[in-house]
């Protein structure tokens, strides 16, 4: 069980391979309908489950599943509520919720140095299952792969243009997260486009297409708006075929380091050591972290907030714009010939 989100789904991918892989088992998944789609294609996985907000609206059919297990990786009072009415074996993953709420409140870091990956395979330890080190999975189902050749026409017939987009030669810039103290602000990501020779692909839902048509208008014909435009699994594609991502912590960040990607990530409210950064197979790290270190007021949360509560936006406000571009290895661009 995991319900939500995108990214934290991603996340339970190794789990779901490794007790498939390593027990033969058949694999049942259940989520919430918005996210279902993400596991349809995994292989891993024999039956989804999806509900709107209850788990009663599937209750009668997991109970005529008669599972022998349950892995409980959301860990609330709607999977415990599950778990009664299974009356099964089962195992749930420490949240770490009072180390969370010590880091954010009073800046005591009891967190362990343990990626939330390894929490949730620890949920299985007890079936004989141990991490195969091969990382996240995303699966892409062919349909849903996107040809750089139709953006390069789409682009010709909106602006007259025709960027050079092809495969391993474009920067995928996320722009979107799920909490604004999670964003840099549009100037920021205006200001770092226009330091980056690459073409540029802008990624995010339909709620960051009007600040990606800003963006794009403001940083230079080399930056192309897709938000909105493309579903997750199209968006996938383009991360794909990037040479790099640049993000925030979310769930595209979670799909770039599950398709092995060369990720740059950019954390404002939240920090790395709360163990969900970019999970690689084991040897491999193609994550760079972006920060402002020694902020009294960092983390604020756990999880995101509307506003900053201080009001400044330290966090994103002063992230060092020139990091981001040495990390991409690639020549300045002039912002005067931009």
């Amino acid at each position: 069980m995991r319900f939500s989100s995108i990214g934290d789904i991603v996340l339970t991918t190794p789990v779901i391979r490794c007790l498939k892989q390593q027990l033969g088992a058949e694999i049942h998944y259940l989520t919430k309908k918005p996210f279902r789609g993400i596991l349809d294609a995994n292989p891993y996985v024999d039956k989804v489950f999806a509900i709107q907000s209850k788990v009663d609206e599937e209750i009668k059919e997991l109970q005529e599943e008669k599972y022998h297990f349950i892995v409980d990786l959301h860990h609330n009072l709607r999977s415990l509520q599950l778990k009664l009415a299974l009356g099964r074996h089962s195992a749930a993953f420490n949240k770490l919720n009072f180390q969370k709420w010590l880091m954010v409140n009073f800046k005591i870091n009891r967190l362990p140095d343990v990626h939330i990956v390894d929490r949730y395979l620890q949920t299985v330890a007890k079936l004989g299952v141990t991490n195969d080190g091969q990382g996240l999975d995303y699966f892409i189902p062919p349909e849903q792969e996107v040809n750089l050749g139709d953006i390069c026409q789409w682009q010709e017939e909106r602006r007259h243009l025709r960027p050079l987009v092809t495969s391993g030669q474009y920067i995928a810039v996320v722009i979107g997260a799920a909490h604004p103290t999670k964003r840099l602000p549009a100037e920021k990501i205006i200001s770092i486009c226009k330091k980056i020779t690459l073409p540029i692909l802008l990624l995010g839902g339909p709620g960051d297409a009007e600040t990606g048509e800003l963006i794009a208008a403001a940083a230079g014909i080399h930056v192309i708006n897709t938000c909105g435009r493309f579903s997750l699994h199209q968006s996938a594609s383009l991360v794909r075929q990037a040479k790099t991502v640049i993000t925030h912590d979310t769930g595209l960040m979670h799909i770039a380091a599950a398709l092995k990607k060369s990720i740059i990530s950019i954390w404002g409210n939240t920090i790395p050591e709360f163990g969900m950064y970019p999970y690689y197979p084991a040897g491999v790290n193609e994550n760079i972290s972006i920060q402002v270190s020694g902020l009294s007021c960092r983390p604020c949360s756990k999880i995101g907030f509307q506003t900053c509560p201080k009001g400044h936006f330290r966090c994103m406000n002063n992230i060092d714009e020139a990091a981001v571009i040495q990390a991409l290895k690639l020549p300045v661009l002039n912002e005067t010939k931009a």
